[in-house]
């Protein structure tokens, strides 16, 4: 399997795309693959698949995170439609904290986002009837599961969709602003 892998605007952040062989009867793909991750540097485990559909355009989900010792990698792609994905450093102390990046992903580019520990992970859909896969390394733990605001003025989120447009969760709209969050604390001079 190879992999080309772009680090986006916050270098923790990466975009990958795994090849993708095509003919007359379609395609086939390998997307995950732990021994071609580990030979690019991304030794990962992940334990659970999730998968998400939203069947308008404008369906923003996030931003999401869970705490230590239930945080989690997310690994995200696309298999319909497309999405604007971000990712946000919410590791204090890091000369990265509150600044965010993103990719568009989409089924039709085939690419991925991977989405490390520490940081909030959300995206709006740019297509209706979108259908959004990722992986994760930890299973989902209600009491450490938080969420902070799509609109937090100290991030400051450029998204491709009016705010105006979105369709929310009572979760999403009712989310903390990242100066009342909690966020990831460094350990011994690293963040998990």
């Amino acid at each position: 399997m190879t992999l080309e892998i772009r680090r986006l605007e916050i270098e923790d952040v990466l975009e990958i795309r795994p090849r993708k062989f095509g003919d007359e009867r379609g395609f086939f793909s390998e997307t995950w693959s732990a021994a071609a991750f580990a030979e690019a540097g991304i030794a990962l485990d992940f334990v659970q698949d999730n998968h998400s559909y939203s069947a308008a355009r404008g369906v923003l989900r996030g931003l999401h995170y869970q705490l230590p010792p239930f945080a989690q990698d997310k690994l995200v792609r696309v298999t319909r439609g497309a999405i604007f994905d971000v990712a946000v450093d919410i590791r204090q102390g890091s000369p990265t904290f509150a600044r965010w990046c993103a990719a568009r992903l989409s089924a039709a580019d085939w690419n991925q986002l991977l989405v490390p520990k520490g940081f909030a992970h959300g995206f709006v859909t740019l297509e209706p009837d979108t259908e959004v896969i990722y992986k994760v390394t930890n299973p989902y733990s209600p009491t450490h599961d938080r969420s902070i605001r799509f609109d937090d003025p100290q991030i400051g989120i450029i998204w491709p969709i009016a705010a105006s447009q979105f369709q929310l969760s009572d979760k999403d709209r009712n989310a903390s602003r990242l100066a009342q969050a909690d966020v990831f604390e460094p350990t011994g001079g690293t963040w998990p």
